[in-house]
């Protein structure tokens, strides 16, 4: 073979092998690079899961601490928040409520988080079964088709939880809401509502005897009024209150007149019977607004937030009128003299009683049955009309 055609198919060769080296030099490296790409795909994946359990650990760690804080406090309003924030959190719930039984007449106590009055007001405020075993009980929402489609506002469906106390009924119910056609807690999200109701249960029963107890002890045993050392701590905060926001503010002491002879006809207990009843109609007269107080014996005072002289006259004269035209307890009718005062600038709360409490004095100088305003206040003093 000539030496030309010799050299030819040598660098030929040697072209073709040298090819085939760029070619497997290429798949080598565009292997390596897809390896690489998927290592790097996957170490993205992977601090992306340990991130998501970074933060679902912070999560349950800060729900850990609320729950664990709920004991740390008794006051009913600050429990029953804390609650509702926790099981909002949980999951896909998008509102929370608590219910609380009726204990004094005035219905349930409901609390909630994330939803409005009205869809509260539209729930089955029952709660699971009564017992310490009560199983949590899910709900689900029916609306008209229309509305279902279209108002992603809606409450889709809710879960119930007992609020356990050891050895006794549940303290209420815990009640989490969703609007998601999807948003039906996991298992694991109701191992931590369940988690949640069992620390809330006694932190608010606790927290609610506590009220209770306080309320009592703010009571007069005898006329359920407010008593003296309630009515001298509200008197100092309102009259506070509306100096530093300058608010009206109006105060009524008043006492049953002859009531020394009233107890002498009938008796001492059938004389606290009367002042029974005339708390009732006490009651009876004045706003939800209004603090009405037994300040000692048979004398009574009534604060009014948000009110001037006039309106404590008003409240004199529908009180005179409830109590002389029919019997009040073992009295056939009553009569009342009444003081009033309205806040001044520079009154504190001493000089604001003092005020009222010397018309009073005045009003049973003048005749008894009758309204006098404190000195420098106009507008008071007529006599009330007695009733024949």
């Amino acid at each position: 073979m000539p030496f030309a055609d010799t050299l030819s198919i040598a660098v030929a060769s040697a072209l073709a092998a040298g090819a085939g080296a760029v070619v497997l030099s290429a798949l080598g490296f565009g292997l390596l690079a897809s390896r690489r790409r998927a290592a790097g795909s996957a170490l993205e994946e992977r601090l992306g899961e340990l991130e998501r359990e970074l933060e679902h650990a912070r999560e349950e760690s800060r729900r850990a601490h609320l729950v664990a804080g709920l004991g740390s406090s008794i006051d009913l309003d600050a429990v029953l928040a804390r609650t509702l924030e926790t099981a909002a959190g949980v999951g896909r719930v998008d509102a929370a409520m608590v219910v609380l039984p009726d204990t004094d007449g005035s219905g349930p106590l409901v609390a909630t988080y994330g939803m409005s009055a009205e869809e509260a007001a539209h729930h089955p405020i029952a709660g699971p079964p009564p017992g310490p075993d009560a199983p949590a009980v899910e709900i689900a929402y029916r609306y008209a088709p229309e509305r279902q489609a279209d108002d992603a506002s809606l409450i889709r469906g809710g879960l119930v939880l007992p609020l356990p106390v050891a050895g006794n009924e549940p303290a209420g119910s815990l009640a989490v809401f969703w609007r998601s056609p999807d948003g039906t807690p996991s298992d694991t999200d109701v191992a931590t509502l369940e988690g949640l109701a069992e620390g809330a249960g006694p932190a608010i029963a606790n927290a609610r005897r506590f009220r209770e107890t306080r309320k009592l002890a703010d009571l007069d045993a005898l006329t359920n009024l407010h008593n003296r050392r309630f009515f001298h701590d509200t008197l100092a905060r309102e009259v506070a209150r509306a100096q530093r926001y300058d608010r009206r503010l109006a105060l009524v002491i008043l006492d049953i007149d002859d009531f020394k002879a009233i107890n002498e006809r009938v008796g001492h207990l059938a004389g606290d019977s009367v002042l029974a009843g005339l708390a009732e109609r006490v009651r009876a007269v004045v706003r939800s607004a209004d603090i009405a107080c037994r300040v000692g014996g048979d004398e009574l005072a009534v604060i009014l937030p948000e009110s001037a002289l006039a309106d404590a006259e008003q409240l004199y004269r529908r009180l005179q009128l409830a109590v002389s035209t029919r019997p009040t307890g073992a009295a056939d009718r009553l009569y009342l003299s009444a003081g009033i005062a309205e806040l001044r600038p520079g009154d504190d709360a001493a000089s604001f009683f003092e005020r009222a409490d010397e018309a009073l004095f005045r009003a049973k100088e003048t005749g008894k049955g009758r309204v006098v305003a404190a000195p420098g206040e106009g507008g008071a003093g007529a006599p009330a009309t007695r009733a024949s």
